[in-house]
């Protein structure tokens, strides 16, 4: 069988080895790469002889085009990779800039919801993997990539490896949540489908773990099958954890600690989405002597 091989352009493959140098994730990678062929379809020529008029010039095309203001600012990252870091040409982005990106408030299920949710899931692996999204307040790229070893029961805690931004952490093992855990682990070795010491919630091939979409498929029916007419994700749990923890009276500064935010104002977009903090405020026409 004949393997066709595309041709890495000198300037592409310059790009790839300065972004594995610094060892951007494989995403980043490929969205900055999509960034910079986007440039070379609409220049016709090598990006590495733009000028910053042709740039400022493509910018104002993928306005015209009706681009989300995210994408457009998405593509400027991987732009101002090339010629800043590869080319050395941070002159050639100076006519660039980014663009307001609209801040949406988080959609949260209420705990009948959630309770709801997990219950319709299909079978055991699912219900356990979207219990440890909610109980734990992990997102779906931290579910899948758990292996039995990072569950540590002593500690009570869950060791999250190389979570968003490269950082390890720790998140909450609740005694509720080691039980499921416990639960699941006993069933899939008595079905041979966990291996010792591999991934907590195993693909088809025990040797590879559940696929991010799988389990993501997996949330959106069991909210089918639950009757949530909310749009449900598996990030929906992560912002209910949150939610939920917040209603409960937990210090904003360890809810951010459990989620790994980098930043405190990421977490308190939380306190506009929880509702029984917003029913015990007191509203100032409440206080008002009112006369007719």
């Amino acid at each position: 069988m004949t393997q066709l091989i595309q041709a890495v352009s000198p300037l592409r493959q310059r790009m790839i080895d300065d972004m594995n140098m610094r060892r951007l994730s494989p995403k980043t990678q490929i969205g900055y790469i999509r960034a910079v062929s986007k440039l070379a379809a609409y220049l016709k020529h090598s990006p590495a002889n733009a000028t910053a008029e042709e740039l400022r010039q493509f910018q104002i095309a993928l306005a015209e085009q009706g681009t989300s203001n995210i994408t457009i600012n998405a593509t400027l990252s991987g732009l101002q990779f090339l010629y800043c870091k590869t080319l050395n040409r941070p002159d050639v982005i100076s006519k660039l800039s980014t663009v307001p990106t609209p801040r949406k408030l988080p959609q949260v299920l209420s705990v009948e919801e959630v309770k709801r949710l997990i219950a319709a899931a299909h079978n055991l692996k699912y219900r356990t993997a979207l219990s440890v999204a909610y109980g734990a307040g992990l997102r779906v790229s931290e579910v899948v990539a758990l292996k039995v070893t990072d569950v540590d029961s002593k500690r009570m805690v869950l060791r999250i490896e190389q979570g968003k931004g490269n950082k390890d952490r720790l998140a909450m093992l609740s005694p509720v949540l080691l039980g499921y855990l416990r639960d699941w682990w006993h069933y899939a070795h008595a079905q041979q489908l966990m291996l010792n010491g591999g991934w907590l919630f195993p693909g088809q091939q025990a040797i590879n773990p559940i696929s991010t979409r799988q389990l993501s498929r997996a949330c959106k029916a069991a909210a089918h099958d639950a009757d949530i007419d909310k749009r449900v994700s598996m990030h929906t749990l992560r912002h209910s954890f949150a939610t939920h923890l917040l209603e409960a009276k937990v210090d904003i500064r360890v809810i951010q600690t459990l989620l790994g935010h980098s930043k405190l104002e990421t977490t308190a977009l939380y306190a506009q989405v929880a509702t029984k903090l917003l029913h015990e405020v007191v509203s100032p026409l409440d206080a008002l002597t009112l006369t007719h």
